[in-house]
Parts: structure tokens; sequence; C-alpha cells
């Protein structure tokens, strides 16, 4: 063309380069479209005014989805909307792509669309190609973003705190331009803060915490007008925002997205995502950043919430829980209560160490059904009750039975007859002088002993009904007696069967950290929490479905142990009353039996002496109408130890022993403790009389000891 000549008309011009032009008004829902364009979207080559029924027909469905997406974004920000589309034929083939070029604008009085554009045929490029090098968004692409934001939604939605979305966050690998800095900004008052950051160092974020709304900076610019702000290259942020550009120059990046954080209409904060190489911020990258800005802010809000909920939950649920006091003479007390993400994070497990008169105290621990608001009210009320029972100076049994008719009347809830609710509860009353613990149960776990030298052993103890459940039931209560350096272990079932433990398995696991402890309490404490709750027990479930619902509290109590000349060996020792309605009671007496000797080198020994208990029992109950008492005890150094099991009753007939016939179904009880046991006896006690047997451990009766085999008051000269 030589200088001076008219320009050729802009129609010759696009059909020379194959490019078709074409306009769309949503609200007629009408496409006028040249020949050109007409032709390469697969309709009669000529100009005219078609549908948007016609136009979709001739398109791949995911692309007329995403054509929506993009002309909206467009519209907002005012740019062009650039989108790639599949035109098929009538059998569903692709039979050529064609890239769309146009300016949208929004009527708000029509809500409605008008766009003018132009149409392009373009080859689809090889699958794998990134948008950040300036390759079509089509194809493999298309696809691996679609399968980002799903994987991306279904992350955020399933993060339970902010620092959880922001680790999300960071580690989102966006397909083709993923960032290598991120930064949340949020709003207080008129400054920006500095949610979290990351590919930054600690500190770095400094100059930008606290910044005023109204500073010329990237960030505060989306706050205040809610639009993002792209800059694909420095030399444009420069431009752009040059008060700032030195601080975010030293970061040596090449491109910045600022997206804006919105929920609801309201701007909370904004996102800015910075890319190492340059990115053109194509439509579909400006599209994959907004969906993953909605996602963040929606998440971001529902962790904020979530947060807020459990920081007010937790705090409802500690100011009801008691502060230990000053130290107990003779004694030491550790406890501890976890919430463990149940319902509201709030529910009914409490503990409580109530002072008494004339130096004593209890202690109380108990779990009300559910995990809610109610739970927790009706905890709140049930403690302040047995607190004033107990310093009323009831006994244990009398302070759970008036409990009962307390929380039965409590629970009862008239706007719900369906929702009735029961507590468990486990009450002590503790004489640190004496170590006494006088123990009523109700519905509640019975408590452990960890014994001076390590080993841990269930202690049963009578009990009645969970509070609430019947107003007039009775509870029993158990004494125990604490030898000095032994641990007593009161606990909710959270802290049993919490990670798809059952009761029993989850007594192994307890009694496993017990043993294996230096006896120091808040350590101890610490570690049963931890080995519930830790990274650890996520590796040590049990055989049920792990969950981690429950509310755990605890309470470990600590008898000083003697020191200087007063010291003794520990002694291992168990007591236990079976009573003539509950011969079951007699397995119990068996597991404990093997529990204190459960580091018994002999076998054959332990089962001899699980025998003989079984026997010395089932005579009391069969030959008397008293109740039995158990007193088992290991004593002496290892090597050298003796189990001493004695069986006490209030009848006053002695046993004999008997020569049973061949066919005798009886009889022969005192025959086997003659065989099985080292020495025993039957000694008068006033009322009553008690049967006793020892058994040494394997070369304990050749030591020399005084008190071995053949000493008075042996087998012979008792019978």
């Amino acid at each position: 063309m030589r200088t001076g000549e008219p320009l050729p008309a802009v129609g010759d011009v696009l059909a020379a380069l194959a490019t078709g032009l074409w306009h769309c008004d949503t609200a007629a829902g009408l496409v006028t479209v040249d020949a050109e364009a007409a032709r390469l979207l697969g309709l009669p080559a000529r100009q005219g005014t078609v549908t948007e029924a016609q136009v979709r027909a001739r398109l791949h469905p995911g692309d007329w989805t995403e054509i929506t997406g993009v002309v909206q974004l467009a519209a907002a920000e005012g740019t062009v909307a650039e989108v790639r589309l599949r035109v098929m034929d009538k059998r569903g083939r692709v039979v050529r792509v064609v890239r769309s070029r146009s300016l949208p604008s929004f009527d708000p009085e029509r809500k409605a669309y008008e766009l003018v554009g132009t149409l392009q045929e373009v080859t689809d490029p090889p699958p794998g190609t990134a948008a950040g090098s300036g390759g079509a968004v089509t194809g493999d692409w298309r696809r691996s973003r679609e399968a980002f934001l799903l994987d991306a939604g279904r992350a955020l939605a399933q993060a339970r705190s902010t620092q959880e979305v922001l680790r999300v966050v960071a580690n989102l690998a966006m397909p083709g331009f993923s960032p290598d800095g991120l930064a949340v900004f949020g709003v207080e008052g008129d400054r920006l803060t500095v949610i979290g950051h990351h590919g930054q160092r600690p500190g770095d974020e400094n100059p930008f915490a606290q910044m005023s709304l109204e500073t010329d900076y990237p960030a505060a610019e989306v706050v205040r007008t809610g639009r993002a702000v792209y800059l694909s290259s420095p030399e444009e942020y420069r431009a752009r925002y040059p008060l700032t550009w030195p601080l975010a120059q030293r970061f040596g990046r090449s491109s910045w997205a600022f997206m804006p954080l919105t929920v609801a209409g309201r701007t909370m904060g904004a996102w800015m995502a910075g890319f190492a190489h340059p990115v053109a911020f194509t439509p579909d990258e400006r599209s994959v950043l907004a969906t993953v800005a909605r996602m963040l802010a929606q998440a971001l809000s529902q962790a904020g919430a979530a947060e807020t909920q459990r920081e007010l939950t937790d705090g409802l649920q500690r100011s009801m829980l008691p502060v230990l006091g000053p130290r107990i003479p003779g004694m030491g007390v550790a406890a501890r209560y976890v919430p463990t993400g149940g319902g509201l994070q709030v529910g009914g497990d409490w503990y409580d160490v109530i002072a008494l008169p004339q130096g004593r105290f209890a202690l109380v621990i108990g779990d009300v059904q559910g995990h809610d608001v109610r739970a927790a009210g009706l905890m709140g009320q049930l403690r302040i009750a047995l607190r004033a029972y107990a310093s009323e100076g009831h006994r244990p049994d009398a302070v759970l039975a008036r409990a009962s008719r307390f929380f039965h009347d409590l629970a009862d809830n008239p706007d719900d007859p369906g929702d009735l609710r029961f507590a468990t509860c486990l009450y002590a009353e503790v004489d640190p002088a004496t170590g006494t613990v006088e123990t009523a149960r109700a519905g509640h776990l019975d408590p452990v002993v960890r014994m001076a030298d390590g080993t841990a052993m269930l202690r049963a103890t009578a009990g009645g009904l969970p509070l609430g459940i019947d107003p007039d039931c009775d509870y029993p209560t158990t004494r125990l007696a604490l030898e000095p350096g032994e641990t007593l272990l009161l606990c909710t079932d959270g802290l049993v069967e919490t990670g798809g433990h059952d009761l029993y398995t989850g007594w192994l696991r307890i009694r496993r950290i017990l043993e294996g402890s230096d006896g120091d309490l808040e350590g101890l404490a610490d570690t049963l929490v931890q080995a519930v709750l830790g990274p650890s027990s996520h590796h040590t479930t049990g055989p049920l479905p792990d969950r981690r619902e429950d509310d755990i509290a605890l309470v470990l109590l600590r008898r000083d142990p003697e020191t200087g000349g007063a010291a003794r060996r520990p002694v291992r020792r168990t007591m236990l009353t079976i009573a003539q309605a509950e011969p079951e009671r007699i397995g119990t007496a068996r597991r404990h039996l093997r529990d204190l000797l459960h580091d018994w080198p002999s076998e054959e020994q332990t089962d001899a002496a699980v025998l003989l208990l079984s026997e010395t029992l089932t005579n009391v109950l069969v030959h008397t109408d008293a109740d039995a008492l158990l007193v088992a005890e290991v004593t002496g150094a290892p090597g050298e130890r003796r189990i001493r099991v004695e069986v006490f009753d209030n009848g006053d007939d002695l046993p004999h022993k008997r020569r049973p016939g061949e066919m005798a179904s009886s009889g022969r009880g005192l025959m086997l403790i003659e065989l099985l046991a080292d020495e025993w006896g039957v000694a008068p006690r006033g009322e009553g009389k008690s049967i006793w047997f020892e058994i040494y451990e394997r070369g304990a009766g050749d030591s020399g000891d005084p008190d071995g085999p053949g000493a008075p008051g042996g087998g012979c000269a008792a019978a």
C-alpha cells in the first residue's frame, strides 16, 4: 500500500483474516452474525440474526457454561472477555476451535449483557499446554482446572480453623500458574491486618500489618473498591503504586493478583497471589483466581465463626470447672479437661475437688449425657448441688442419693419430653491422714489404682444406676485404702473409649501408660491425654471405628510416699467384698488376682493361686450365710516375693479336711490348698474366721527366710 492511499474497509480486512463479527443482546436472546462468523459457527454462511439457542446447539455444552462466567467477570472488571469454543457437528464431533473476543457491558436496568466481538479459527494446542506460557485454555488444561477447583473446594470446605484454611491455600497447585507466595489480609476498623502468609520469611509481613485502608497499596484498594487488581509486570506495579512498590520490590516477583474476599456482599479482606514468572492473567486465569477467592472467603468466614464458637463454648465449659486449691498435706492432685470435638465442643464432663471438715476432702467426676449447651448447663447445676450436699456433711451414699433425686427433677424437659438426660458420677471421700477412700458410684467407670511399684489395677466398687434414672436408687459405698506412693485415677469414658477402643482395650492402653510412668502427676496427666489425642494415638486405634467425639475429664490423686527411716518396701494389695447375692463377683476377684500377679514368673503358680482363690471364696458362699472379704497382697523383693491371699467371713464353723469318695462333687477344697500352697491356715477372728494361703516365688523357699515354709502356723498346725 502506497503512502496516502485510504485504508481498506474493516469488513474487507476481517474477511481477508478469516475473522467474523457478532453481536449479542441477552435481554432479547438474539445473536447477529456476519457471513464469516456464521460459517465458523457451522451455520449457513450469510449475514443474519439467530437465537441464542441456535448458537448454543452448535457449541460444546461445557464451553457455553464457561462463556457465562467469563462474560460476568470481564463486565465487572471492564476488560475484554476471551474464550475458546469448540464447534460441534450434528453427530457431536468437534469440527473446529474458535476464539471469541468481545467487550461486554451490563445494563442494570434491563439486567442484561450486551456484547460485540470477533470470532477466529485457531489451532487447539497439544495437551498440557500451560496458560501462563500464552497457550490456549482448552483441552486437558480445562479438565485439569475443573479437577483442581473441585479438589480445592473440597479441601477448603473441610478446614476447621483459620490455620487449616491457610495451610490448604498454601498447598494449592493451580494448573499452569501456581503462585510462589501468598498473603491473606483482613480488616480491623480502618486498617489492614495480615491474617497469614506463605512463601515469605517470618517478619516479612510487618510493613503490611496495620496499614491504613487509604494507603496506595493494591490490597487496600481491593478492600475499598471490592474489585480485583491484576499486575502482570513489575513495571505495571511501579507505575500504578509508586509509593508501596519499594515494599514489594524486595520479594523479586514478576506478577501479582490481589483478589477481594467477599462474603454476603461484604468485602472482608483481600488475597494476594504473587508469581515468580510473568502471568498474563487471561480471562480463564482470572476466572480460576476469582473462584478460589470466593471459596477462600467462605472458608475463612466459616472457620472464623467456628473458632469464635469454640472459644465461647470452651470458656463456658472451663468457667464451670474448679481451680485446684492449695496443696493437700500428704496428697498430690492433678486434673485435666479436654473437649475433643463432639457437638459444640461443650458438654457434660466435669470434675471437682471439695474441701470437707476435719481436713478431709471429696473428689467428684462425672458425665452428663450430651454435647450441647443444655448438657453443660445441667452439669453446672449438678456440680453446685453436689457441692452443697457434700458441705452439709452427708456420707458418699447420701450425697449421690440426694443428687439423683435433684437431677431427676432437673433433667425433666417439658418443652421436649423425649429429651431425657442422665448423668454418671463417682464420688470419693478421702482422709489424707490415713489414706482411706470411701467411694459411691452412679453408673460411672470404676477407679484405677497405680501401686507404688507401678502395678495398675481396676478397683471394683459397688454402685447404682446413673443419676436421674431412678430418684429412689441406693448407692452403696466401698472403702479403699491408698498406701504411701499409690495413685488413684478417676476418669470419664472419653479417656478409655476414644480412638476406636472399647472398655477392655481402652483399659489395656491406660494400664500400659500408668505402669510405664515415673509417678509425676502432672506429667502422667499430660501423657494420658496425649496417648488418647496425640499424633501417636492415630496409629494405636482400637477394634471399633475411630471416633474422637467425646470429652475427656480425669483426676489423679497420689498419696505421698514414705521417706527416711519409716520408708518400707512397696506392697501390692487388693481388697474386694463378694456378697452372697453376687456370686458373679468371684470372676472379678480372679481378675484382680491375675492383675496383681501380672509379672509373676511362674504361670503355673499364678494359675494355682487363682484356683485356690476360687475354692476359698466359693466355700464361703456355699457353706455359710455370710459375705466374703478378700485381701490379697504381694510382698518381698523380686525373686523372693510371696503372695498371701486371705478370705474373711462371719461364719463360726471352721472348715475341716474331708476324704471325699471317688464320685463326690465337693469336699476337695482344703486338699487342693494343702497340695498347691506353700503355707496355709485357718484363723478365728472373734466374729467369724479367715482362711489364708501363701505361695512363694520360685526359689524363695530356699533363701533362708524365717517366714518360709515350715514356719509356725503352717497348714498342718492350723488344720
